[in-house]
């Protein structure tokens, strides 16, 4: 498991130690994960639309390919629904 993220390595460091997170953070601050994976868009956040990560999470088998794409993702249920999915 690993998680991406377009922020500084010391903000990643910061959040994954606050929320003791128990898989690896990779940098994208030039967004091009971000965009290759089709995860950066247009959203609307306290009524606003602006440009930012659409929350999404992506199973990838053993082989390399995707094998399901959770998109729009809210944290509150993603857990349980993900591993009912997997």
């Amino acid at each position: 498991m690993l998680g991406v993220s377009k922020d500084v390595p010391a903000a990643q460091k910061k959040f994954a130690e606050k929320y003791q997170l128990p898989f690896p953070l990779l940098c994208d601050p030039g967004l091009e994960v971000h965009k290759a994976w089709g995860v950066w868009g247009e959203k609307v956040m306290y009524g606003k639309k602006v440009m930012g990560t659409v929350r999404t999470t992506v199973v990838v088998g053993a082989d390399g390919n995707v094998e399901q794409i959770f998109g729009k993702v809210k944290v509150d249920g993603h857990v349980a629904s993900l591993l009912e999915a997997l």
